[in-house]
This record gives C-alpha cells, structure tokens and sequence, in this order.
C-alpha cells in the first residue's frame, strides 16, 4: 500500500527502475549500487535529468549476480572483474568459487584484492 492508502501498482518486468526500487527490491543500499558502476564499467543505468538513474533488467540481473558472487559466495570486487572480463558471469560461474592460483601472481593478486575491499569497507562506512 501507498502511504495514501492505495495498493501500489506493480511495473512491468521490463520496466526501468529507479536506484530506490532497485536498493529495495537487491537489499543493498543505494551508495553501495553508485559504488559498484565505478568498478563495474558493464552496470551502465541510463541518468535523467538531475542525475536520476534508470536501471534496465539486464543491469538489475547483473546487480543482483554481482551481489550474489560478492556477499554469497566470497568473491573480491576484483574476482568479480576477473570474471566480467573473461567472458561475462553465466549460470555455470555462479556455482563455483574462484580458483586457486599458484604463482608470482598470486601475491599481487591478493594484494589487489585486499586493496578493494579495504575500498568497499571504506565506502560502506560512509553510510
């Protein structure tokens, strides 16, 4: 129900919604959906006037498998680049974790990986 009392009306599933429908329907708050479009170059919600943003269903579909590899299944904001870089992130990727590495990489890797969540700590404190 509306705060008028009216029952809400129901959008289309291929509507466009705004950030607060998207925080509200993913339960991620919305500074956290601004941060994830600077690290995820593909998250590209269309912006009206006075900056509003429109998310389309295919970016609300990404949303909710980014936030699933980050807050479900322990993936690092650069895990989650990887993966987006290496050929998107299917069904089949969802299921797995992120692969053990052996290698000189492997340390910088880490090191990447412990600078970006220090990053995204950092900004959901900012609440």
């Amino acid at each position: 129900m509306s705060e008028t009392g009216q029952p809400r009306l129901r959008k289309a599933p291929t509507a466009f919604r705004t950030i607060s429908e998207v925080a509200d329907e993913l339960r991620i708050p919305q500074h956290v959906l601004r941060f994830w479009e600077t690290k995820f170059p593909q998250l590209k919600p269309l912006k009206r006037g006075g900056g509003r943003r429109y998310y389309r269903p295919e970016d609300i579909a990404l949303l909710r498998r980014v936030s699933d590899l980050l807050y479900t299944q322990g993936y690092t904001i650069k895990g989650v680049q990887r993966l987006l870089r290496e050929g998107g992130l299917g069904e089949s990727e969802l299921s797995f974790g992120e692969p053990a590495e052996a290698g000189p990489d492997s340390l910088r890797r880490i090191l990447e990986d412990l600078e970006d969540l220090a990053e995204e700590l950092h900004a959901l404190a900012g609440r």
